[in-house]
């Protein structure tokens, strides 16, 4: 019996819901939004299950997305006050209600927004099976209580909303906490597993705690180093380290321990490398009009570096479109924010080009630091030894925090000549589409 087993709880909005609460609130409603905006992280799940239940399509909204976004997306503003009509059965209870869930499945669609660095966001639809593809279950993952890092609205916060639900597991509300806020509900809820990007994760370190309860940790959206790796060990000494590579056209694909990826040996036949990029065969994609597919076979735009043929490992290296070209030398954005972060007293920075008129492009960065005793001079004394002078950034920037999102250029002048400078750092990407760490 889960009757008075927590379904949700929000530290943020101060807001907790149980299962039994939650089949209440389904059994009394008699509509879902199928277009679903809102600010509410309860309200979407809410949302979902009764579009479900009814095995009718919902299409997710950032809460964020303006009225011109939202026009462009759908057609206009009214829609969002559309209600379609569920008959949610009296006798649905805490023991049926997977079951039911998955009686709609069938015929049921979600449909989410792609949040691209640059132009409209682009809709992606999945069904139940391909969103759940990776949904593990059992008797070892019935006492999991989840810590909720991700926006609800995109592919890695609807896995773990699903790994969590499927299993009638708890969630708590982790997003857009502070990292005292964060390490108070981990301890008090006795959370065992955490789902985030590492832009997350660095946001408590330096570890000034340590979290036996965390059991279970998986990173994905941008690649993490081992210096910042090495420091969530000693935070969650109890807990297993996996990172992930997924994206919003196809869900979670590939586990690493470390930064190795495993290809599976049912897998091999769904991926395939050419000059370097890796291509997934359009059996594991969303449907997308906007998804490029050539000869069955979908371009992720990530580059990797094959370490192993039997069994085939591979390592992320970069997005193909980061590579910085200065002055015809190729520069990796992710390797440069790697050596930096190994700067001591640098807690964070993002690595962006910047247009020359000599060079083409330099290289640039924000830097999050714990001190003023941190200065240019001490970071470029270190870079030094660590990196080529092409790819030491010229232009650093110190900012309390990094700014995520779509890269917008301004027009100004360097020593006379017109330059164009970024307002926010554009930060490399883990995989095709990764929804949180840029955000939208």
């Amino acid at each position: 019996m889960i009757a008075d087993k927590l379904f949700y709880k929000d530290p943020k909005e101060k807001f907790f819901c149980s299962y039994s609460q939650l089949l209440q609130d389904i059994r009394e409603s008699q509509t879902f939004y199928p277009f679903c905006k809102s600010r509410s992280y309860y309200d979407i799940f809410k949302n979902i299950i009764l579009s479900l239940l009814s095995g009718k399509e919902i299409i997710l909204l950032d809460s964020d997305f303006s009225d011109s976004e939202v026009e462009k997306l759908i057609g206009n503003l009214s829609a969002l006050e559309k209600t379609e009509s569920v008959c949610v059965s009296e006798g649905l209870s805490e023991q049926n209600l997977i079951e039911s869930l998955k009686q709609g499945a069938s015929s049921w669609k979600i449909t989410l927004f792609t949040s691209g660095t640059t132009g409209l966001p682009k809709k992606v639809s999945h069904t139940f099976e391909s969103i759940t593809r990776f949904v593990r279950g059992g008797e070892k993952h019935q006492d999991d209580i989840w810590g909720f890092a991700y926006n609800p609205t995109h592919m890695a916060g609807l896995q773990v909303f699903f790994q969590a639900l499927l299993n009638q597991n708890p969630m708590i509300r982790l997003f857009g906490l502070d990292k005292v806020s964060i390490i108070r509900e981990i301890k008090l809820n006795g959370i065992t597993n955490i789902s985030a990007t590492p832009t997350f994760y660095r946001l408590l370190l330096p570890p000034e705690d340590i979290c036996p309860s965390v059991l279970r940790i998986t990173s994905g959206g941008e690649k993490f180093d081992g210096h910042a790796l090495s420091l969530l060990q000693g935070m969650f000494p109890n807990a297993r380290i996996t990172n992930v590579y997924a994206s919003t056209e196809a869900g979670t694909l590939f586990a690493a321990k470390g930064n190795e990826f495993i290809l599976k040996e049912a897998m091999k036949h769904l991926v395939k490398v050419e000059n370097n990029e890796l291509f997934l065969h359009k059996s594991l994609m969303g449907e997308s009009s906007n998804l490029k597919i050539e000869s069955d076979w979908y371009a992720t735009g990530d580059l990797i570096a094959v370490t192993n043929l039997d069994p085939f490992t591979f390592c992320f290296v970069s997005r193909k479109n980061e590579m910085i070209n200065v002055g015809g030398y190729k520069v990796n954005p992710i390797e440069v924010e790697e050596t930096v972060r190994l700067c001591a007293g640098v807690l964070d920075v993002s690595v962006y080009a910047k247009k020359n008129s000599i060079l083409g492009n330099i290289v640039c960065c924000e830097i999050v630091r714990e001190s003023e005793d941190v200065t240019e001079l001490s970071i470029r004394e270190f870079l030094r030894n660590k990196l080529q002078e092409f790819k030491i950034p010229r232009f650093m920037k110190f900012v309390d925090k990094l700014q995520t999102g779509p890269v917008r250029y301004q027009e100004i002048k360097i020593y006379g000549k017109k330059e164009y400078f970024s307002d926010r750092g554009f930060k490399g990407a883990w995989h095709s589409t990764c929804q949180i760490p840029v955000g939208r």
